[in-house]
């Protein structure tokens, strides 16, 4: 947290912002999930601040997903079907794997950015934000909430893997290329202007 300075406090506020308004913008799924692009503020945030700068970010982003449930910053059906199952639950699921998940695109990006090009590190680190931000998501859902009668009524009489793998087909793919492609330009557009510095 040393390095944070005005600057640093700005450029988060200004993420913070971003992920408001994508908060307004999810694309619904059958499945009750929907397509997001808010771990795209978190990536550029691990890549600009570092872990520190990613967790505050990802944190943000937990927030305003467990906030979604209320109806507030957009709305969530399934957060909202969570919320009645169990609020602490609820909000461990929303927050704690986007604060993870930022947290580990910080350690990510220093580790690729160091050890090869940091202009490649960059789509890297935005295809592992949205496949984290998938793979922890999902992860906690079925372990939190797995047994629960909302679970078994959207399984519908499936298994884990094949609800997990119907649910999130389309909209993992979607978010890993929109990530990879818009990360990757936001990231080396910094570097090249020296807003960042390369191993951040």
């Amino acid at each position: 947290m040393k390095h944070f300075n005005t600057r640093n406090f700005v450029l988060l506020a200004l993420l913070v912002a971003v992920l408001v308004v994508l908060g307004y913008v999810n694309i619904p799924q059958p499945a009750g999930l929907s397509i997001t692009f808010n771990m795209i503020p978190v990536a550029i945030a691990a890549i600009a601040l570092g872990p520190a700068g990613g967790a505050v970010i990802g944190g943000a982003f937990g927030l305003i997903s467990f906030l979604q449930c209320f109806g507030i910053c957009g709305f969530s059906g399934m957060g909202a079907a969570l919320l009645g199952v169990n609020p602490f639950l609820c909000f461990v699921q929303r927050f704690i794997p986007r604060l993870l998940d930022g947290l580990l695109l910080g350690f990510a990006y220093r580790f690729l950015a160091r050890r090869a090009n940091p202009y490649a590190a960059c789509p890297v680190t935005g295809f592992l934000a949205a496949f984290l931000n998938t793979l922890f998501f999902m992860t906690s859902l079925v372990w939190l909430f797995g047994g629960t009668e909302y679970m078994q009524n959207s399984m519908a009489g499936r298994g884990m893997l094949a609800y997990i793998v119907a649910a999130v087909g389309v909209n993992g793919v979607v978010e890993m290329i929109v990530s990879t492609v818009l990360t990757g330009a936001v990231g080396s557009a910094l570097i090249k202007a020296k807003l960042i510095r390369p191993a951040a």
